[in-house]
């Protein structure tokens, strides 16, 4: 029993598993869906009393996909602590939370809002096209933590150069380093920071030095993850073949 529930979850050359899968991707577009009418000001109470029932009623299905999980798992703690166990008892855990009598207060509810966002992530695990980013990712995990590396090195090295060269002249703008941190990010990935701006020659010139590292820095991520995209694209391939073969 636990063999067929977890091939129903997980193994998608089944037609059964391609239907439920279908099935949890439109819940979960839905639950997306009430989660943003939800933050509508001016919806009717009626309206509102149905958002909460849909919300029952999807957090009822994830519940019992989650339940199922544990169940076909062959290791059983080993899923509920994974990635996908975490994100699961996310999804449905704010409105339990709401249930039990979680004091009502704003940061409460903006935690338990963005929680919801969890489901955005499970989307990943049902969709074809997303489980291929998912692969990509964990290829190019080793190379996008050295890409984060060296862009939080080069961002502080920018943060205590505007320092030096802009305080003298701004201290209400660049006071200190840690001050000068969101010029640095801004500057970093050219979005560019229109109230704060150095005015001396050296940090003008400084800045667009930073500016050119920029453009590599944000270029690189983009280089790693096509690459990836690539190899994982082949993978599928390959298991694709050895599948029908």
């Amino acid at each position: 029993m636990q063999e067929k529930l977890q091939a129903l979850l997980d193994d998608y050359d089944l037609p059964q598993a391609r239907r439920l899968n279908f099935v949890f991707q439109m819940v979960i577009v839905v639950s997306l869906l009430v989660i943003s009418l939800e933050t509508l000001p001016d919806i009717s109470p009626k309206t509102r009393l149905f958002l909460y029932w849909a919300e029952v009623v999807i957090v009822g299905m994830f519940t019992l996909e989650y339940i199922a999980r544990i169940y076909a798992a062959p290791k059983k703690l080993g899923f509920i602590f994974s990635f996908w166990g975490l994100v699961d008892l996310l999804a449905i855990l704010p409105i339990y939370l709401l249930i039990f009598g979680i004091d009502y207060n704003l940061l409460v509810l903006r935690t338990l809002r963005l929680m919801k966002l969890a489901r955005i992530i499970r989307f990943v695990r049902f969709n074809k096209s997303f489980r291929r980013l998912s692969l990509a990712l964990d290829i190019a995990k080793q190379d996008f933590v050295l890409a984060i590396m060296a862009t939080c090195l080069i961002q502080f090295i920018a943060s205590v150069g505007i320092y030096q060269f802009e305080n003298p002249v701004q201290p209400d703008k660049f006071s200190s380093v840690f001050a000068s941190l969101w010029w640095a990010l801004a500057t970093l990935t050219t979005v560019g920071y229109g109230d704060v701006y150095p005015i001396t020659l050296g940090g003008k010139i400084f800045t667009g030095l930073i500016l050119m590292t920029g453009l590599g820095v944000v270029a690189l991520p983009a280089g790693i993850f096509a690459s990836a995209l690539t190899e994982a694209r082949e993978i599928e391939e390959r298991m694709s073949h050895d599948t029908e073969k």
